[in-house]
């Protein structure tokens, strides 16, 4: 029987193989012919200098570069497509142009000459084939981001395929003689310093891969297109390997490498670990399973043929040169070619690392992980912790000593800060990765290398335990140890210091100095600090992504998070005194605490405010202290009792004499402040208001999780309520302590979620799972460990998941078995079968289950419905692209951070803008909404009733009488809505920011508004009457209320 994951695999290779139809073979034909008949067309002995292309001989610093044209020796089908391996979209045909050794000398391998005429040969091709009329454009390309071995790339015209392109590469068979180009030679002699030489393998190797290239094209076809699964496997390797970005590049993996280790494993001398008897995905798995954990790797990889003694003993020498050289060896036939010259040690780890994670994903994730192996976009943005980017255009620094030496300057430069990025960040960073791609479509080679540094160098760090990442003391060597010490301040500077510490030590060291809710800054402080140092680059041309978008939680100037330890304290103190209350008829067994703040999950949790104090004395306002007091709700259980009656209304108004009865107790015990209103109590402590709140017994038994129970139906809603969000805020307790970062994450999601005012579509508690489920469940990723990358995970997970299709399971303590994530299944589906016929009304249409909640009954039953949660996932992709060109593109300015977090308000009907200033909390307010378009329909003033603000001149009179002045939970904005609502049912859709925006969209009920445009007469004049009232409503509160489209027709 056929598996999903393999009936998946399927489908994508039928996606994205090339089907070779005859009439595509011919149109190929057809193109290679026309570049032919181009080439063909360049008279022989035609006179190439170094005019062709100025700039980049002399960038080369090659001299005596002129010859003579010859005809290409051969011009063949090579790479992918001779194998039938194309990987859609990428359509490339690779041409090789073998070159005439009548174009070169015997030692043209010396000194860059073979380069300089490679692309002057180059350069005498372009002409003739722009003036073919078959071919649309030419353009320049480079060979896996090496300048000095530039490619042409031809578009046809009119392709059969979209992307469609041929590569002409040159290759150079037989020009020199190998042993010429031995790793351990020097065949640059400006690097040559008197007796002494010094080797250039890199320059060696760029020679010998054009020398090398046909005898490894036939060797690929004579391996792949006897076997269709190797191919096929081929074909999903490139898949998987074209999602990371960090690991497909000019200094990992290609293509073509894949394809090296694809037919080494498949050989003798990969001890045949592929063999005839498996199918694509095994060999898919054993290929990664040998690259992430092999370790042969330590010793090389050789395609020497088995045999001889004497053979074997010359292969080894080879393999021991080159591994002297090159961190990564695979080394040809010939043992004179290391394949993966290019490879680095950083970039080799980093595809250990990707290797052994899709392992793990293929025996952890769901369907053996297809999603995550072949669909989930594994970039620089999403995959590390921190992105830098480094602009250094025009900075001579970097070719100081020249372009091109052993090694090109752009690969000599990415060394270097790598180098410095890792002795600045030490253990701090698990991994650092930096790539500086140089090539462009625009490129014009013949004028040389000075334009190949316009695109920014970027550095990724995937962090260490946040413990190590985040410490503020860095220890340095102790002080007798001089030479060290020494080594340590040149490279910290003025940053060293010598430090005494608690247990005498006295050693160097660097401190990092920040406020608690600042320590996220401190990587992005340590790699500015060593840049400045060492590199010498402006502040501007230096961007470490780290706190762009504190902007959004903070208010004031600071960061409401830093007021946490005075909130556990208020909490601590009122738990213990409900606990040592007597005068009760039932004592306090637990307290719980409900609310966000007390998770780190709130956007902003509410600072002490100075009037709710115990003793007051002499009263000091701060410059702006609030009028309105948020309340954070408290659930207290009682001991057991038989005596509670099975009515639930009653059992409501119990509830209600016992916590009028807690706070009369509170009050004569302790001098406490209480506010009893019909439905609440609140409790005024050190600064806080708590609203206490009291879970039945009853609702206890839904622990034992007995659904269909008697007991369990006898639970109020009230309690089952209570029940869900006392267990959701155990498990996110919980999971923060775990992942510190995890709170940052949720504050920026619930941020953007209100900014572009879905607030009443997304409850706070199922964006706290849906984050959860990125830390508990990050496969491809690991969890993340910074507050935007987290935040771009969540956009993306909002936006890619198929949310029609699976239930998202979010086991935060793994206590879901197998029974119980099938039942979860078998919910989902139950609710997807009963709304067969009516895809509008589909409920949930966000599934969300939990170890609490198997039925997603608890946060998303009515929203977001499906209308609802299509518009969500529009905008999160929206703002995922928007996000993923800000870290990855230069741009530093603040406001262009700010629109992630600004929604057009355009896509409303109408919009109702109201006064900032009589907002309950204005400085939650990023800025104000402004609408430049429609109809104004309605303007009114601001009423002097409500003042966010105490003011001096109101702050008079005993601490009971200030008190009276605070108003707890007050909402001016929630109030309006709630008129609203009330005033126009099933006529107006409302779409709000509750965490303190100052706009409301409006969307209309097209059916009723049909119905009302008919009854009326007048469609027109009913909609002006209807926001006409809506600004009514809101009068003293409403600044204007604008119509920016009219009802479309039914």
């Amino acid at each position: 029987m056929t598996s999903p994951l393999e009936l998946k695999w399927r489908e994508l290779l039928k996606e994205v193989q090339l089907d070779y139809s005859p009439a595509f073979v011919k149109f190929v034909d057809d193109t290679v012919s026309s570049i032919k008949e181009a080439i063909n067309r360049i008279p022989d002995d035609l006179q190439v200098t170094e005019k062709e292309a100025p700039g980049f001989v002399k960038d080369l610093g090659a001299n005596k570069v002129q010859f003579k044209f010859k005809k290409p020796k051969s011009i063949e089908i090579g790479g992918s497509y001779s194998i039938r391996c194309i990987a859609k979209p990428d359509v490339n045909i690779d041409l090789l142009i073998r070159l005439p050794k009548e174009c070169f000398l015997e030692k043209d391998y010396l000194n860059y000459r073979y380069h300089a005429k490679r692309c002057l040969y180059l350069c005498t091709i372009k002409k003739y084939l722009k003036s073919s009329l078959l071919l649309h454009r030419v353009e320049w390309s480079t060979l896996q981001n090496e300048a000095r071995k530039p490619i042409l790339v031809v578009y046809p015209e009119a392709p059969e395929i979209a992307g469609f392109s041929v590569r002409l590469i040159p290759t150079a068979t037989s020009l020199f003689s190998i042993t010429k180009l031995n790793v351990t030679r020097n065949n640059i002699r400006a690097l040559q310093k008197g007796d002494v030489s010094e080797a250039t393998p890199k320059y060696n190797c760029s020679i010998l891969e054009d020398l090398l290239m046909e005898e490894f094209a036939e060797f690929m076809q004579r391996t792949f297109l006897r076997w269709k699964e190797l191919g096929e496997a081929l074909v999903l390797l490139k898949v998987w390997a074209r999602q990371r970005s960090s690991i497909y590049g000019h200094d990992c993996l290609s293509g073509y490498l894949i394809s090296i280790v694809l037919s080494y494993l498949a050989t003798e001398c990969g001890r045949n670990r592929i063999n005839n008897s498996m199918n694509t995905m095994q060999i898919f798995r054993v290929t990664l399973d040998f690259i992430a954990n092999s370790k042969s790797w330590d010793i090389g990889l050789s395609f020497w043929s088995q045999g001889e003694s004497k053979i074997l003993k010359e292969e080894m020498k080879g393999r021991k040169q080159h591994l002297q050289s090159f961190p990564v060896v695979i080394c040809d036939m010939s043992g004179y070619f290391n394949l993966a010259f290019r490879m680095t040690k950083t970039s080799f780890s980093e595809l250990q690392d990707e290797a052994a994670q899709t392992v793990a994903c293929i025996e952890k994730c769901r369907g053996g992980g297809f999603e995550e192996l072949f669909l989930t976009k594994i970039d620089f943005p999403a995959k590390y912790d921190y992105c830098i980017r480094l602009s250094l255009k025009g900075n001579n620094d970097v070719y100081a000593s020249g372009y091109c030496m052993n090694d090109e300057c752009w690969r000599l430069y990415e060394n270097k800060v790598h180098s410095l990025v890792s002795q600045g960040l030490g253990d701090r960073a698990k991994f650092i990765r930096v790539i500086w791609r140089n090539c462009f479509s625009d490129v014009r080679i013949e004028d040389g290398f000075s334009s190949m540094d316009k695109e920014p160098l970027l550095v990724g760090i995937t962090v260490n335990s946040l413990d190590k990442a985040l410490r503020v003391v860095d220890v340095g060597p102790h002080a007798e140890n001089k030479e060290e010490v020494a080594m340590f301040r040149k490279f910290w500077g003025g940053k060293s210091e010598l430090r005494r510490f608690k247990d005498g030590t006295i050693a160097e060291s660097t401190v990092w100095q920040c406020k608690p809710s600042e320590r996220h800054h401190i990587i992005k402080r340590i790699v500015e600090y060593v840049v400045s140092q060492h590199l010498s680059l402006p502040e501007d041309n230096v961007t470490v992504v780290a706190d762009q978008l504190d902007f959004s939680l903070t208010h004031g100037g600071e960061d409401p998070i830093s007021c946490f330890g005075n909130l556990l304290e208020a909490y601590e103190l009122l738990a213990k005194r409900l606990r040592h209350l007597e005068d009760i008829p039932l004592r306090v067994s637990s307290v719980q605490p409900l609310d966000s703040a007390f998770r780190s999950t709130s956007v902003f949790p509410p600072k002490p405010h100075p009037l709710v104090k115990e003793e007051i004395g002499v009263l000091k306002l701060q410059k702006l202290s609030a009028t309105c007091i948020q309340p954070l709700e408290v659930v207290i259980q009682l001991e057991g009792s038989g005596n509670w009656p099975m009515d639930d209304v009653v059992t409501e108004k119990i509830k209600s004499a016992f916590l009028l009865k807690i706070g009369e107790s509170l009050e004569s015990h302790w001098g406490m402040t209480c506010i009893a209103s019909e439905d609440n109590v609140d409790v005024l402590l050190l600064g806080y208001a708590f609203r206490l709140k009291i879970l039945h017994e009853r609702g206890l038994s839904l622990l034992k999780r007995q659904i269909g129970g008697n007991q369990v139906k006898r639970v109020s809603f009230t309690d089952k309520k209570l029940f869900l969000r006392s267990q959701h805020s155990s498990m996110i307790n919980g999971l923060q302590g775990r992942y510190p970062v995890f709170g940052s994450v949720v504050r920026l999601a619930k941020r953007w979620v209100a900014s572009h005012l879905f607030s009443a579509c997304l409850v706070g508690e199922a964006i706290e799972l849906l984050v959860a489920h990125l830390f508990v469940k990050p496969w491809p990723f690991r969890s993340p460990s910074s507050r935007i990358t987290g935040f771009l995970r969540f956009l993306r997970l909002l936006s890619e998941y198929d949310w029609s299709f699976y239930p998202l399971i979010v086991d935060i303590n793994n206590d879901l078995t197998p029974d119980d994530e099938k039942e979860i299944n078998e919910n989902f589906a139950s609710s997807r079968k009963a709304s067969e016929g009516n895809p509008r009304n589909v409920n949930p249409a966000m599934f969300l289950a939990s170890a609490y909640d198997t039925l997603s009954e608890a946060w998303t039953t009515l929203s977001p419905n499906s209308e609802e949660l299509k518009r969500l996932v529009a905008y999160a992709r929206s703002s995922a692209n928007l996000l993923n060109k800000l870290i990855l593109q230069h741009q530093s300015k603040s406001y262009q951070w700010e629109q992630l977090f600004r929604t057009p308000l355009n896509n409303y009907d109408a919009v109702v803008l109201l006064h900032g200033h009589r907002l309950a909390y204005p400085l939650h307010l990023i800025f104000p909404s402004e609408v430049n378009e429609g109809v104004d329909v309605a303007r009114g003033n601001a009423s002097k009733a409500f003042h966010p603000f105490l003011v001096a001149r109101e702050m008079k009179g005993g601490s009971d009488e200030l008190k009276k002045k605070l108003m707890v939970d007050f909402d001016p904005l929630r109030c309006y809505l709630s008129d609203l609502e009330r005033e126009f049912p099933n006529v107006l859709k409302l779409w709000y920011d509750a965490l303190g925006g100052d706009a409301i969209g409006l969307t209309w009920d097209k059916s009723i508004s049909k119905k009302r445009g008919r009854e009326n007469g007048g469609e027109g004049e009913d909609i002006i009457n209807v926001l006409k009232a809506v600004g009514e409503i809101g009068k003293g509160f409403v600044r204007s209320v604008h119509l920016l489209k009219a009802p479309r027709d039914c």
